[in-house]
């Protein structure tokens, strides 16, 4: 049986608020439109949530885009 914290990894990304608030606003909605996640917001992080191919792919689009991820 699969680790569930390795599926996790694999279909989500986890980030502070800050990262993709303010100017990187538009940011949001075009990570939105360029892959098909769904953005959650809660306790001062945006989860980002979708399907393995999806979650790289936008992964890549905020690398892209200067966003860090950890």
């Amino acid at each position: 049986m699969p680790d569930p914290s390795r599926l996790r990894d694999s279909t989500q990304i986890v980030l502070p608020t800050a990262d993709l608030d303010g100017p990187s606003e538009d940011l949001k909605a075009a990570l939105n439109d360029a892959c098909m996640v769904s953005i959650h917001e809660e306790d001062g992080y945006y989860r980002i949530i979708g399907s393995p191919v999806e979650i790289k792919e936008a992964s890549k689009f905020l690398s892209r885009h200067g966003i860090t991820l950890r």
